[in-house]
């Protein structure tokens, strides 16, 4: 059954008549269609009974076909109001679900389009599809990771003191695509106090040697899945001491967390095993934020490994484990690993060391 299909299974379950999906993930996983977020309105319209149609402009139909779409495609013209082609093929629907990064000046014009429907959020319901990765997904996903680990094994040519951030992170994003990915996603290189920032990109400061760097990278494949890794490297010399204590700290907490994660267990409890043994050791209070996300075709996406989630997790629910602990000012590390829930454990996409390489 298409994935589409299932939507609308789930669409009828639910009491809503109709979805409307704009450019984004959502629209990709449903149709294989990369639309551009344009000014002009590109929309399927997934009735929860009858066929689908893909709203698109007339210039890009072509591509639209090209991309192998399994629907409708009804283009319009410039002179044309879109809203109008999308309100004859909603037609009575009385619940209408909207995506969750569907444009407010879109939501706006639907609802001036059709003021008769309620309009709810439908991110939530695709979501429930998207959780759960088939063996294809599965495989990209693989790609993916194999793929970053490769530029992480290659650390050793660009990373280096008398270097910027800058210089390092422009070289990582070319191998990044030289690799096997379409797109770079982000790029992180904290040295020194940067490294104490999990959402640092790059900077211009120059890395000095025995300096602790956190390399956190990721990129989207041809096939659409996303990668996301996080080593820690020296750059050269001895690693201070309070870093290596924490550092050691840090990995058998992210092995705890991988040898608890699997079906049937909660995303929360994998949060709550790594952070216990980082506050055991007098850290609580450096480990700032979540465990880990989801992943799939977006990097950040359901679901989310965090104290108050109590989903059990499922086979095919992929996600990162990714603690951390920073030193204001001083230095930071985190350890991130991809991994994918199977039938009886778990399969942990990325392989490189672990450990803090000294280069």
């Amino acid at each position: 059954m298409s994935r589409w299909r299932k939507a609308q299974q789930l669409a009828a379950s639910q009491g809503i008549d109709a979805l409307l999906i704009t450019p984004g993930a959502d629209l990709r996983y449903l149709t294989g269609y990369v639309a551009l977020p344009l000014e002009r309105l590109t929309c399927l319209v997934l009735p929860a009974d009858g066929d689908p149609t893909l709203v698109v402009p007339t210039l890009e139909k072509p591509a639209a076909i090209a991309s192998g779409v399994d629907m409708h495609i009804e283009s319009w013209n410039e002179t044309d109001d879109p809203y109008a082609l999308v309100a004859t093929l909603v037609g009575d629907a009385a619940t209408i679900s909207v995506d969750d990064h569907m444009w407010a000046s879109r939501v706006f014009a639907f609802r001036e389009t059709f003021p008769q429907a309620r309009q709810v959020l439908g991110g939530e319901l695709v979501q429930q599809l998207r959780i759960r990765k088939d063996a294809d997904e599965v495989d990209a996903l693989r790609e993916a990771g194999l793929a970053i680990d490769r530029v992480h094994s290659r650390m050793g040519e660009w990373l280096r003191p008398g270097r910027t951030e800058r210089e390092v992170g422009a070289d990582i994003a070319r191998a990044i695509l030289d690799e096997g990915h379409e797109t770079v996603d982000f790029v992180i290189v904290g040295s020194g106090p940067n490294g104490a920032s999990p959402h640092h990109e790059v900077s211009d400061r120059v890395i000095e040697h025995g300096d602790p760097v956190v390399i956190d990278i990721g990129g989207t494949t041809p096939a659409g899945y996303c990668s996301d890794s996080t080593r820690n490297y020296l750059a050269g010399g001895t690693a201070p001491a309070a870093y290596a204590e924490a550092y050691a700290v840090l990995e058998a907490a992210q092995r705890i967390q991988r040898e608890h994660a699997g079906p049937g267990v909660t995303a929360e409890s994998i949060d709550a095993v790594g952070r216990a043994v980082i506050a055991d050791a007098g850290y609580g209070d450096l480990f700032i934020h979540r465990t880990g996300h989801g992943i799939g075709q977006e990097t950040h996406e359901e679901p989310y490994i965090v104290e108050g989630n109590d989903l059990v997790l499922e086979e095919g629910m992929a996600f990162s484990i990714e603690p951390g602990i920073y030193f204001d000012g001083r230095f930071g590390a985190r350890i991130e690993d991809i991994a994918v829930c199977t039938a009886d454990g778990l399969e942990v996409l990325n392989n490189t060391p672990r450990g803090l390489v000294v280069l």
